[in-house]
């Protein structure tokens, strides 16, 4: 049996999928961006007329998702320390891995889950980091 959850914090998912789905005492999280709940514009990005990516900033969009990662898990019986794995979507490896690598380390240093980190040339919406992740609760 699974049970399907939703954060009332984090942003609305861009389609129909939930927020994360609880598996025995596993928690599954769809793959989160660092957009804010409520809000069009996406934390450290800039679009131009077209809503194409004129430029971005890693490190806001990082702790952004960060923060959206936190509040799903919180309000699905989660919490940080219990993360087990983590799998990052980054569109630009060469220039935005030192970044985020150094800021991934202060939010999970302690905790230190599993971690996967790959390039793609691009993510469902304007943003250039995503995580997938997986925790206990």
């Amino acid at each position: 049996m699974s049970e399907e959850l939703n954060s009332s914090s984090a942003p609305d998912p861009v389609g129909a999928y939930p927020h994360a789905k609880k598996v025995g005492n596993l928690l599954f999280l769809s793959g989160v961006g660092p957009r804010e709940k409520g809000k069009s514009q996406i934390p450290g990005v800039t679009l131009n007329e077209n809503g194409e990516i004129i430029s971005y900033d890693i490190a806001v969009q990082c702790h952004s998702v960060f923060k959206n990662i936190k509040a799903i898990l919180e309000d699905s019986g989660s919490s940080w320390d219990q993360l087990v794995d983590v799998t990052v979507f980054l569109t630009n490896m060469k220039e935005d891995f030192p970044i985020y690598n150094k800021i991934y380390a202060e939010y999970f240093g302690e905790v230190r889950p599993c971690r996967t980190t790959l390039e793609i040339n691009c993510l469902p919406t304007p943003i250039a980091i995503e995580l997938k992740c997986m925790a206990t609760i």
